[in-house]
């Protein structure tokens, strides 16, 4: 890179370091690179628990920015969004307005947001979904909670509660999902399941129960009890909570 073209790089974000300035070997400045071998020393020796939202992301920024203070970008990124969960599920979109932010960057983001969803998602799949009901949460908070738009999936079940499939059934927008109740039992009778558990999410963050999502949670209960199916629970699943209509009780 030329000192003109670093220049103007360097020029996209309003740091709170010193400008970073090439040296004619192309290797980083001493501080950026003495910044960058500390955090990682922290991260190995201490876990990631003590460190902030920001830290943490600039430690996956590293790889996709090799050559650049990353850490105005991780905060930026987190004022945008709020956290380092909500950073990872953005929509590329919107990603892409954030200076700084291209293709290397949001790949990389969306690589480890599929990791996480496909760890979570071990922890649920061939496993006993009423006593693993936790780890089955956690799945549903991981992949839902912070979607910008409405999703509805459905977990089918075994005779003997085993999880055998994850299935998204329908998105929609902030406020609404199209669900076909048929549909969903339809699709129990193809794998061969005896009882299903909904799962929706409220972008809005409250998980409270619209007469809508009642009203649907309704139709599909009549459409498992003629076909011999049971329908465990229905959960929504808000920013930081969730809520189950078997214990609030409208099932």
């Amino acid at each position: 890179m030329t000192q003109d073209a670093f220049a103007e790089a360097s020029m996209l974000f309003d740091t709170d370091e010193a400008p970073a300035q090439p040296l004619p070997s192309g290797r980083l400045p001493s501080y950026i690179k003495d910044h960058r071998r500390r955090l990682r020393e922290r991260f190995m020796f201490g876990g990631s628990a003590a460190m902030p939202d920001y830290e943490l992301l600039e430690l996956v920024l590293f790889r996709s920015i090799p050559r650049q203070d990353v850490k105005p970008l991780a905060r930026t990124l987190i004022d945008t969004f709020g956290d380092f969960n909500r950073v990872l599920t953005a929509p590329q979109e919107r990603l892409r307005d954030i200076k700084g932010v291209g293709d290397t960057v949001i790949t990389d983001l969306k690589i480890l947001e599929a990791c996480a969803h496909r760890m979570a998602r071990a922890r649920v799949m061939q496993r006993h979904a009423i006593s693993g009901w936790d780890a089955l949460v956690d799945y549903c908070h991981t992949t839902m909670a912070h979607r910008e738009t409405e999703q509805f999936r459905v977990f089918y079940l075994d005779r003997k509660n085993v999880l055998i499939a994850d299935e998204e059934q329908a998105k929609g927008t902030v406020d609404h999902v199209p669900v076909y109740p048929r549909e969903v039992a339809k699709r129990a009778l193809e794998l061969n399941a005896s009882a299903l558990i909904v799962v929706h999410n409220h972008p809005s963050g409250d998980p409270t129960p619209s007469q809508l999502d009642i009203d649907m949670t309704n139709r599909i209960q009549d459409a498992c009890t003629a076909l011999g199916l049971t329908l465990h629970d229905h959960l929504i699943i808000g920013k930081s909570t969730e809520l189950s209509f078997r214990s609030e009780g409208y099932l």
